[in-house]
């Protein structure tokens, strides 16, 4: 029977009530240390990278990060991006350390975490590229790429992790790409990391949602980076302006701003996604 229009209102106003009085799950704030949360960057000297310690720093959250000294300008870049969080006033630890051997992977978390007394986030950035046609990619230059851009990435979820779930509360995030959704000519090796990257962040939020910390992964479309431009021809970067419904290129910033959204409380029932930050580079 169908109900009159003052009876549905009434019944409406009940169901607000009954909804509003009933108990609801119990939001879990997180943790706040007293000198502030720490977050763990890989390959923080330099474009993304940077742009995220920084964005972490200027939020007021403790930082590490490292880099791949490969010589004297990756040494430099880690001293320029240092002097930029000298400013901040928060606590900085950063290091040489190579993410393709899971010891020094390993021996950087835990030094990270005893420096600046705590692990909350951790932000697994570090990535090369090595493009060729596959039939002439050498052996080199595909484990490379693999060893860094995958299998760094796990050496440091497994070291960090254990952290992680002692004390119920973190957040994880994956640099990952467009290429790791859509691939392009000569990123055979790439594209293979980018996209086994989404398979290991939904593998690992599955792992470690039970112990309330969050997994998810950004894909960056062309972002404006020193490596980017040194890397990649003119007009193919063209030609990605072109695609791009927004008309543009990113900068890291862009990036660095969903990072530091994932990795915030209002992301709490965000876990297991791969969120595009491309201007639209894949519609």
């Amino acid at each position: 029977m169908v109900k009159a229009p003052g009876e549905a209102g009434e019944a409406v106003e009940e169901l607000l009530s009954r909804v509003g009085t009933e108990p609801g799950p119990a939001v879990a704030l997180e943790p706040e240390p007293p000198d502030g949360r720490v977050a763990v960057v890989t390959g923080g000297s330099s474009g993304i990278g940077r742009a995220t310690v920084v964005a972490f720093a200027r939020s007021g959250t403790h930082v590490a990060f490292n880099h791949l000294d490969a010589g004297k300008e990756s040494r430099r870049a880690a001293e320029e991006t240092r002097e930029m969080l000298r400013e901040t006033g928060v606590g900085v630890f950063a290091r040489a350390a190579d993410v393709r051997d899971p010891k020094e992977a390993s021996a950087f978390i835990a030094e990270a975490r005893d420096r600046l007394g705590g692990l909350h986030v951790l932000v697994n950035n570090a990535g090369i590229g090595r493009d060729r046609a596959l039939w002439r990619m050498t052996d080199d230059e595909w484990r490379s790429v693999i060893d860094t851009n995958l299998s760094g990435a796990f050496y440091c979820t497994r070291a960090a992790a254990p952290y992680l779930r002692d004390q119920e509360f973190g957040k994880i995030v994956n640099v990952s790409s467009v290429h790791g959704l859509s691939s392009e000519f000569g990123l055979a090796n790439y594209c293979s990391t980018k996209a086994g990257l989404i398979g290991f962040t939904r593998s690992a939020a599955l792992e470690l949602g039970p112990s309330n910390v969050n997994v998810n992964a950004v894909a960056p479309g062309y972002i404006r980076t020193t490596e980017l431009t040194d890397r990649v021809p003119a007009e193919m970067l063209d030609r990605a302006r072109e695609r791009s419904v927004l008309g543009r290129l990113g900068d890291p910033q862009d990036v660095a701003s969903v990072i530091l959204f994932l990795c915030s409380e209002a992301s709490r029932h965000i876990t297991g996604a791969v969120i595009p930050v491309d201007g639209g580079y894949l519609i």
